[in-house]
């Protein structure tokens, strides 16, 4: 059997005491997509850069088993962000590749940090930052290590440098009447994503007094639009392969409960088996394997503390989401609930010998769809999205459909259904404003946030893909440059010459109106 290892989100055993105090022009936190390209562009403007992590990974969720990730629209990709796919491409012998192996994203990832001397400090949890006035002087971390610069970035995924700095953040759903918005809030009705029949959710069928079934809940669905603290579910992004050659079985997790899976059993009775239909090939007889069906690889409702968790509480979150992952892998390829045909099939799938060999085949990312996102002077919404509002300082481009994965699961009349799923796609390319990844002035006058940006809930789930962070974190650094050579607030930037300078740059900063 194959031996069960585990990635780490937290990991305080690899931290080094220090009492160093390191000085440089722009300091980064986050080795994300966007802080890698953030990085990678400060230091061709000549400026000092650091860069630091809570983890020692490079990529984030892109060199972490998303090999297809969401774009919407090719064309609204530019600059350093375009480079990466070309990068990729090279290694495959292409002109450019949207499909990766994620060893390849992390060596492209690696090549740019060697290429251009970023410096790059792993294992830094974050403890506490330090202003004078409406500036950051420095980011103490909880070795002891303290960065100093005179220009920041928040490149995380939850915005734990804005939060420490004091910036408004926001978590949850806006209602429905907070912006105008007809797809925020609770949403009920998608049929994607959802129980097709009817599926009881008690432990015994047909009596609400037995209880209910792991993974559900008897919360309050509320109403159509109303706003509420849920996020949309995470979840891990699997390389896996039918190629007996790199294949080695799912390994069975400790504590290992069927009990857990059995609402997913009692849908597949009725003859529906989607686990692994949402399974993109990959190179090299490999598959990027995601979420699909009303029961799959999102833990619903298991993330609604990571946003606002401390490192620790945020580590057992992502064990949690571990074992509910490798248990229904598991029980899906060898418990005898599952009919014969499935569990067959299920037996074909395993994970890559050769992928994430540290951890035994597991991602080490955590998908984080969404955590904090920052409330400055300009809030994108839907109306961005569908550009019945338009921004007119634009520093990138959205381009993929307003997007959400499910929230909650909930008993309805004594039926399973899912809630919050969002899928509303066809609209154009829509610039994103230089005031949302920035805050508000009198909160932090030397910030730039360019992945947890100002966003409604439902704006942000067509935001939120890697290749926008990539372009984004790229903008976030020519701005942080022009502030340091003007002398001014990051929010003081003059936008006619930020514009010039990330077109020279190969952004793209509008886009026509055909979908491609």
């Amino acid at each position: 059997m194959t031996d069960f290892i585990r990635p780490h989100y937290y990991a305080p055993e690899k931290f080094q005491p220090s009492t160093e105090v390191t000085a440089c022009d722009l300091f980064i936190y986050g080795a994300t997509s966007g802080g890698i390209t953030a990085a990678v562009e400060g230091v061709t403007q000549g400026l000092r850069v650091v860069l630091a992590d809570v983890g020692a990974r490079l990529g984030g969720l892109t060199a972490s088993g998303l090999g297809q990730t969401d774009f919407g629209n090719k064309g609204a990709i530019g600059g350093l962000a375009a480079e990466f796919y070309r990068r990729v491409g090279k290694h495959y012998g292409q002109p450019e590749a949207w499909t990766w192996e994620p060893h390849v994203a992390q060596q492209v990832f690696a090549e740019w940090v060697r290429e251009h001397g970023i410096v790059f400090h792993p294992y830094q949890a974050l403890a506490a930052v330090e202003k004078d006035g409406n500036r950051i002087v420095s980011a103490r971390m909880e070795n002891g290590h303290v960065f100093k610069a005179r220009v920041f970035i928040d490149a995380t995924y939850e915005g734990d440098l804005l939060a420490r700095a004091g910036v408004t953040y926001t978590v949850g759903r806006e209602p429905m009447s907070q912006y105008g918005e007809l797809y925020a809030g609770v949403q009920f009705g998608h049929p994607n994503h959802n129980f097709r029949l009817f599926v009881d959710p008690y432990v015994k069928r047909g009596d609400r007094h037995s209880g209910l079934l792991p993974e559900i809940t008897d919360a309050d669905p509320g109403r159509q639009g109303d706003g509420d603290r849920c996020i949309q579910a995470y979840n891990f992004r699997f390389c896996l392969t039918q190629e007996p050659s790199i294949r080695q079985p799912f390994p069975k997790p400790a504590g290992y409960d069927p009990q857990r899976y059995e609402l997913l059993g009692r849908h597949m009775d009725e003859a529906v088996f989607e686990v692994f239909r949402l399974s993109s090939p990959m190179p090299n007889g490999k598959t990027d394997t995601n979420n699909f069906g009303a029961f799959a690889t999102d833990y619903i409702g298991g993330n609604y503390r990571w946003p606002e968790a401390g490192y620790a509480e945020r580590e057992r979150i992502l064990q949690a989401h571990l074992d509910y992952s490798a248990g229904l892998f598991w029980f899906l390829a060898n418990d005898p609930r599952v009919p014969r045909p499935y569990r067959e099939f299920s037996a074909r799938f395993g994970l890559c010998v050769d992928e994430f060999t540290e951890t035994g085949g597991w991602p080490h990312q955590l998908y984080i769809r969404e955590a904090r996102r920052m409330v400055s002077a300009v809030v994108l919404t839907e109306h961005h999205c569908v550009r019945r509002d338009q921004v007119s300082d634009s520093v990138g481009l959205g381009s993929y459909g307003m997007d959400s994965h499910n929230c909650r699961r909930l008993v309805w009349h004594g039926r399973a259904l899912n809630e919050g799923n969002v899928e509303i796609h066809g609209f154009p390319p829509y610039g994103i404003s230089y005031r949302a990844i920035v805050p508000r002035e009198a909160e932090c006058a030397n910030l730039l946030v360019p992945w947890c940006v100002s966003a409604s809930h439902i704006a942000y789930g067509s935001i939120r893909m890697e290749p926008v962070f990539m372009v984004l974190g790229q903008s976030a650094a020519v701005a942080a440059k022009m502030a340091l050579e003007e002398g001014v607030p990051v929010q003081q930037v003059p936008y006619a010459d930020l514009r010039s300078r990330l077109l020279a740059k190969g952004q793209v900063l509008e886009l026509d109106w055909q979908i491609k």
